[in-house]
């Protein structure tokens, strides 16, 4: 028999096996949460995104000391901006564009400064890092083979911002068959009635795109033993060692 376990959530429990479970944490990156960066020269207040941090820390601590894999992505574009269509890299308004010179290098450019992931989450050598050229993780990545190469089933989803990436996320995860669980506290928004909302629609309707919870609850569930003890045909993605961290870009 294999193990479950179960975290208190919106709308009901979120049950799960151990070994099919994974932590993804979405575009935790400089250019959206640090003073000077992107996202503040569109006129947001970085401050918002940059109190998921600490919450975020101690649930990816206990991840990892729970051998939950963990996977990291980042939004942005390669140097030519081949992958960036011009509906994307025109709209709005903005001071500056996505490519443009900005505090942190090129804005939104993979193997800028400002393209990187915030010390404080940084990956480790052995997790996966995917690179996506759009809002969803799925969309022209690796991220589907990843989940599927491992056996995952079940993610955490953290991240920024809750209403574009977060969302877009979820959403095509729900398609695709995942059982999704939203950490209330490790998701972001510059916009407190987006965030408000956002977690609301996740949870609507019995759950319409996934479950909700704090990450107290969270990581109450990763330090408890599972009910049984899992099957040891149950695949996983391990955490492979590296020198660099995986990158799964397509």
């Amino acid at each position: 028999m294999t193990a479950t376990q179960s975290i208190p959530a919106r709308p009901g429990p979120f049950r799960y096996e151990p070994g099919t479970l994974a932590l993804l944490i979405i575009d935790m990156q400089r250019d959206f949460l640090l003073p000077g960066g992107f996202g503040e020269s569109l006129g947001n207040d970085v401050g918002l995104l940059r109190t998921v941090i600490e919450p975020l820390r101690a649930l990816l601590a206990a991840a990892r000391e729970a051998g939950v894999p963990v996977l990291h992505t980042r939004e942005g574009h390669r140097p030519d901006l081949s992958d960036c269509p011009p509906s994307k890299l025109l709209r709005g308004n903005p001071s500056q564009r996505i490519g443009d010179p900005g505090r942190f290098g090129r804005i939104l450019i993979r193997g800028e400064y400002g393209h990187d992931i915030v010390d404080e989450l940084a990956p480790l050598p052995d997790e996966v890092v995917i690179d996506k050229p759009g809002k969803g993780a799925f969309y022209a990545t690796g991220l589907a083979d990843e989940l599927q190469r491992g056996g995952i089933r079940s993610l955490l989803v953290t991240g920024v911002t809750t209403e574009v990436c977060v969302h877009t996320t979820v959403r095509e995860a729900n398609d695709r068959g995942y059982e999704c669980l939203v950490v209330s506290d490790c998701v972001g928004s510059y916009f407190p009635e987006f965030q408000r909302v956002g977690l609301e629609m996740i949870a609507a309707q019995g759950g319409i795109f996934g479950w909700v919870a704090d990450s107290a609850a969270v990581v109450a569930a990763l330090t408890t033993p599972a009910q049984l003890a899992p099957s040891a045909d149950t695949p996983g993605l391990v955490n492979r060692k590296a020198d660099v961290p995986r990158n799964a870009t397509q």
